[in-house]
């Protein structure tokens, strides 16, 4: 698309001319330029310049010669020379000036309205004015001006540059404005010529079909002019029509010259209506329209001895088609499409321009091809031809002459077809197509790998790699070829791989490698016979011939030759060879994916799946080739992971090859009486393999020699586990399986477990009961031998969690450190024997959190050793606790198996004592907290204490663990100062308190608080215990040292009371005995308060005093209810209940019903002191 002249390529844009006072030229061009549609300028600096419109030219007669179709310089012209618009720019000085300067004013636009008249071009006059200057112009001047221009009034613009908003006024679209009458009488004048244009076609009044053509696509241009697209693109159908009636009826010009002229405008006609509908939205109407131009120009070959212009051409539609389908935007504009399309919609792939680039790779192969021919079959084309150099592109499009200098002048004389034929041979010998074919395919298969269209990419690949090995670039070619080779293997495609491994094997000649040589020719030859490979030709099979199995016996045969050192590879160089020998040794891999398993398939099963130490197993080796004629090995080593199990089996046959091999001393040789391989038939050889070391013992490789340079080293595989051959997975084979153990071939494997010793040494674990939190846990571990030395001993300890999380805290946010473990492994305590005592130590020993290191001293049998591991718990967890003893039971000895011990115990993290706490009243006394007067309670409040008054603490301690524990001290610490509230006591217990499982052991705290505050930090209780043990044997479970237990108590809300209630009365009464019960009531405020009490009637005692009243408390001072009571029964007796009432905070007092009981006596009890 890019050959294509650029007024062909983009729409035509309205071209206009601005003539005079250039100093305003810049802002009307560039405004003009901006606009939608753009509009384009020519400016003249001086009406002297005018001549640069060309004149009009004389009508055509009827009888005149039509030298072409269309003029190669028409549309140029008609975009860069001749203007629909021009505009006479005058200063208005000089328009209301002297009479010198209005008489060259006339003469100017006298001279231009001359000069455009033939052609019909639109006037403007524009009179530029300053600012200041616009009210001074003569009105008589601008009416005398508009009648000598012959212009409408509106189509006289005063153009004021010089102040902002006039200047934007003058621009405007909107009203009788510069841009308005340009873009008006731009479309006017484009109108007018198109219909003048159209009137001819419409009366027929052209004399040849040349005309037809012209005329129509005249017309569809004016109308591209106006954006009147489906004017233009119903003239341009019309057009092209009539065109192709000229095939085969027009005698003009020579027959060859002018068919390539008649496709040459049929190629730009076919442009302009697929430009059209692509950027119009009309996809399947521009592809519908590229299918009928082709089959209206696909047979018109022309002549023999130019038919690859044809194909040349054809290739060209397929470029610029999608080239325009990359290019062309789906959002363009919408309008109803003229164009009679046909029914059949397009396909798929035709919405793709990567389907067009794969089309144009044939055609130009087509094209070099026919060149070839042409070049061969005329005797007069040199290489180089200077009357070729002075053809030229005629007058018309599609044509060519020859120039011919006369004189002073140059004339163009017509070429005969002969002539043309010549000029188009040497043209055709100058440019090689192949490296455009490759661009064309690379990007044909670039995009259907975007489109994940993989086997239309690797038919372009392929197409591509073909070009590469034309030229003999056999690098890239073989890098393409291995790239779809693995999709055509993958699928099965067996010609087409067929094909792409001969033209592989010819790279690696090209590039000069052996072992890729050899890979190919034996992939190929076990390639599976097709049917069908008899009937194609050589030229459809690639350069290894037909795929049939005297070809594949035949690549096979060559393949072991030169294998074997028997024969040269012959390389594309000339005179160069390579040859496998020593220096040059050969060594293919075959591994689980390769292409090569059909060449030697090597599968090894053994008959157990575990075995003792030094046992035997039997151990069977199936070999299997698909390739056309037997393979005889030399010999077979067998690899394994334990390389003391290695062994190599020779033939028996051949005891000559089998000596040139190096063989380790002390390797195991095997013989076998023959190591033949048929085509499709399993080779099993049995032997016993014996292994020391436990473990797993698999088998790696299966290596075959041929010959003395010649290697192959295959993977084995497992016969339960093998792979389908996919190439070989569809074929009408013979099943066969590869052990005679049919249960065998079906769950052997190539590995085998070898066990372990078994141990002679016991590991113990003592433990007695549950850790708990806080104390370092002691757990002995003792090692014994019983029949087996310890040598090189290793201890290996791990904590792991029983539920599977980690022992890490699940507080991330804080940094690494012990608190946060939940578990952690402390130290490792080791006894060491007296006789290893002063023995140098190489001891290892490492301890992290969650693992240990330690080694065991050598032991002799009978002998034991012991170590305990101290293990502290930070929080609640159970852990499953992994030993595990590694030793070698015999000193000094490399090969010496080495035996483990393993031992697990699952220990139970727990928590040894909870701490409770509660706050209580003193005795028979009751503050009034306000804060505690609220309706409804808030869920997170805070307890409240009085300020100054006695606060009962209850501190109760749980024993949550399964063992007795020993209290030693329980204290509060105070977190402020200390002068904030009283705490007592503060003691640890003269002896001991044992605090057995399930018990609650109680403490009672006195807080006397005196700073009123919101918050005071009451502080930490500490609690100190330790285990207790009654029997001191069992003390080693856990170490002597004590721990502390720490419960923050809350913060408390510290408030004066303004009430203080207290109830007082003896201890105890006697029946009939009065006694007197006093209530006090202790203002503590400045205020003076009204409180109102009252006493309850109890049928247990006969009182006196007030029964309900109300009384003033002075400030800070206290008034005391004094009653009289009579008990009238005996035991624990409820005291009438009084409540006390404020008037002032609307709340009351009760004592509860524990401190309104009183015990009475019948009778005065005797106490007796004891003696202790």
């Amino acid at each position: 698309m890019e050959e294509y002249p650029e007024e062909l390529r983009t729409p035509p844009v309205a071209l206009t001319c601005v003539v005079g006072c250039p100093e305003v030229h810049g802002l009307i061009t560039a405004h003009l330029h901006s606009q939608q549609p753009p509009i384009n300028t020519i400016a003249l600096p001086d009406f002297s310049k005018i001549s640069v419109i060309p004149p009009k030219k004389p009508p055509r007669e009827n009888s005149e010669h039509v030298g072409g179709i269309l003029k190669r310089d028409w549309l140029s012209k008609h975009r860069t020379r001749i203007p629909a618009v021009v505009a006479a720019l005058f200063s208005s000085s000089n328009v209301s000036g002297d009479p010198a300067q209005w008489l060259q004013v006339c003469t100017d636009l006298e001279n231009l309205k001359a000069t455009i008249r033939g052609r019909n071009i639109k006037l403007v006059v524009v009179v530029v004015s300053q600012a200041g200057h616009k009210d001074d112009m003569s009105e008589d001047r601008m009416i005398a001006l508009r009648k000598r221009a012959e212009v409408d009034s509106k189509y006289l613009i005063v153009f004021v540059p010089d102040e902002h908003m006039e200047l934007k006024q003058s621009l405007s679209r909107h009203g009788p404005r510069l841009c308005t009458a340009f873009a008006d009488l731009a479309s006017t004048y484009y109108r007018d010529e198109g219909r003048r244009v159209k009137v001819r076609l419409e009366k027929k009044s052209f004399s040849s079909m040349e005309l037809n053509v012209r005329y129509c696509f005249k017309v569809a241009v004016y109308a591209e002019f106006r954006r009147d697209w489906p004017e233009a693109l119903k003239l341009y159908e019309d057009a092209y029509h009539a065109l192709r009636e000229m095939v085969g009826t027009s005698t003009r010009m020579p027959p060859i010259q002018r068919l390539v002229e008649i496709k040459t405008i049929a190629e730009q006609l076919h442009f302009k209506m697929s430009t059209l509908l692509l950027h119009g939205g009309k996809v399947v109407e521009a592809i519908a329209w590229f299918r009928q131009h082709t089959a209206n120009y696909r047979k018109l070959l022309g002549a023999p001895e130019v038919i690859f212009l044809h194909w040349e051409w054809l290739s060209r539609q397929y470029l610029v088609f999608a080239q325009l389908l990359e290019t062309s935007s789906a959002n363009g504009l919408q309008f109803p499409s003229m164009a009679s399309v046909p029914a059949d919609k397009p396909t798929e792939w035709e919405f793709h321009p990567a389907y067009y680039y794969q089309a144009i790779t044939s055609y130009l192969k087509e094209k070099n091809i026919c060149l070839e021919l042409a070049l061969s079959m005329s005797e007069d084309v040199g290489p180089i031809d200077g009357s070729a150099e002075s053809v030229v592109a005629s007058v018309y499009h599609g044509q060519f002459a020859r120039l011919l200098e006369r004189e002073d002048t140059y004339i163009m004389q017509s070429l005969t077809d002969d002539e043309y034929v010549r000029y188009t041979l040497v043209e055709g010998k100058r440019f090689l197509d192949s490296f455009e074919i490759i661009a064309l395919l690379k990007r044909s298969f670039e995009a259907y790998n975007n489109l994940k269209a993989e086997r239309a990419a690797a038919y372009c690949g392929f197409q591509m790699a073909r070009e590469y090995f034309s030229l003999s670039e056999f690098s890239n070619a073989k890098q393409i070829f291995d790239n779809i080779a693995s999709l055509y293997r993958r699928e099965g495609w067996l010609l087409s791989l067929w094909e792409l491994l001969g033209y592989l094997r010819e790279c690696s000649r090209g590039t000069g490698s052996v072992k890729d040589f050899i890979e190919y020719s034996l992939e190929m030859a076990a390639m599976p016979e097709t049917t069908n490979a008899v009937e194609l030709s050589s030229k459809y099979c690639g350069p290894a011939g037909p795929a049939t199995l005297s070809q594949r016996a035949k690549i096979h045969k060559e393949a072991f030759e030169v294998a074997r050192g028997g024969s040269e590879l012959t390389l594309k160089e000339q005179n160069s060879h390579l040859k496998v020998n020593s220096d040059y040794p050969l060594y293919l891999e075959i591994d689980l994916v390769s292409p090569l398993r059909v060449v030697l398939l090597s599968l090894v099963a053994f008959h157990q799946p575990t075995v003792k130490p030094g046992a035997l197993s039997l151990l069977t080796i199936s070999l299997r080739t698909q390739l056309p004629t037997n393979v005889e090995i030399d010999q077979l080593e067998v690899q394994f992971n334990q390389s003391e199990c290695n062994f190599i089996i020779v033939n028996d046959q051949k005891p000559h090859i089998a000596a040139i091999s190096n063989v380790q001393p002390g390797r195991r040789v095997e013989t076998a009486p023959t190591l033949v391989l048929a085509t499709n038939k399993w080779l099993r050889l049995t032997y016993e393999i014996k292994s020391d070391q436990s473990g797993k013992l698999e088998c790696i490789y299966v290596i075959a020699r041929i010959g003395p340079h010649f290697t192959i080293c295959c993977r084995a595989e497992s016969p339960a586990s093998m792979s389908d051959l996919p190439l070989w997975k569809f074929e009408n084979l013979l099943e066969t399986i590869p052990t005679v153990d049919p249960g065998l071939a079906f769950s052997g494997q190539k590995a085998i477990q070898v066990e372990e010793p078994d141990p002679q040494v016991d590991l113990n674990l003592g433990s007695s009961g549950p850790a708990l939190v806080g104390e370092s846990f002691i757990l002995p571990v003792t090692v014994a031998s019983k029949g087996h030395a310890v040598y090189s001993g290793e201890l290996k300890i791990n904590l792991v969690d029983t539920r599977g999380g980690g022992l890490l805290s699940p507080r991330e946010d804080e940094p690494f450190s012990a608190d946060n473990l939940h578990v952690e492994l402390v130290d490792i305590s080791c006894h060491v024997p007296e006789d290893q005592s002063e023995a140098p130590s190489d001891n290892i020993q490492k301890i992290q959190p969650s693992f240990g290191l330690i080694s065991v001293p050598s032991l002799d049998v009978g002998d034991s050793w012991s170590c305990k591991l101290k293990i502290k718990w930070n929080r609640p967890k159970p852990i499953m606790l992994y030993v595990s003893l590694g030793y070698y039971p015999q000193n000094g000895e490399p090969s010496s198996q080495k035996v483990h011990v393993h031992k697990s115990l699952q220990i139970e993290g727990k928590t040894a004592v909870t701490i409770s706490h509660r706050y209580m009243l003193p005795f028979r006394k009751d503050p009034l907290l306000l804060s505690k007067i609220k309706s409804v309670p808030e869920p997170d409040q805070i307890p409240s204490l009085a300020l100054n008054e006695l606060n009962m603490l209850l501190i109760s301690v749980k024993n949550c663990s399964e063992v007795p524990l020993r209290l030693l001290s329980m204290s509060i610490e105070m977190e402020e100062n200390k002068g904030s509230c009283n705490v007592q006591p503060q003691h640890v217990f003269g002896e001991p308190v044992v605090h057995v499982p399930g018990e609650e052991f109680k403490k009672v705290f006195t807080i006397v608080p005196s700073v009123n505050c919101t918050k005071l930090k009451i502080g930490t209780v500490s609690l100190r215990w330790q285990r207790d043990s009654g029997v001191r044997e069992q003390f080693h479970s856990c170490d002597t040292e004590s721990q502390f237990m720490k419960h923050r108590l809350p913060d408390v809300n510290i408030e004066l009371p303004p009430l203080v209630v207290s109830m007082e009365c003896p201890p105890h009464a006697i029946l009939g005995n009065p006694f007197i019960y006093s209530i006090k009531i202790y203002n503590h405020t400045e205020l003076l308060q009204e409180i109102k009490f009252s006493i309850s009637d109890s049928q247990s005692f006969v009182s006196s005093g007030p029964h309900s009243d109300t009384i003033f408390v002075l400030p800070s001072s206290a008034h005391v209810l004094s009653y009289m009571l009579v008990p009238l029964g005996s035991g624990s007796l409820q005291l009438p209940r009084v409540t006390v009432t404020s008037v002032r905070y609307a709340a009351g007092l009760q004592p509860s019903n524990t401190s309104s009981i009183i015990f009475v006596y019948p009778s005065k009890p005797h106490f007796e002191a004891s003696d202790t």
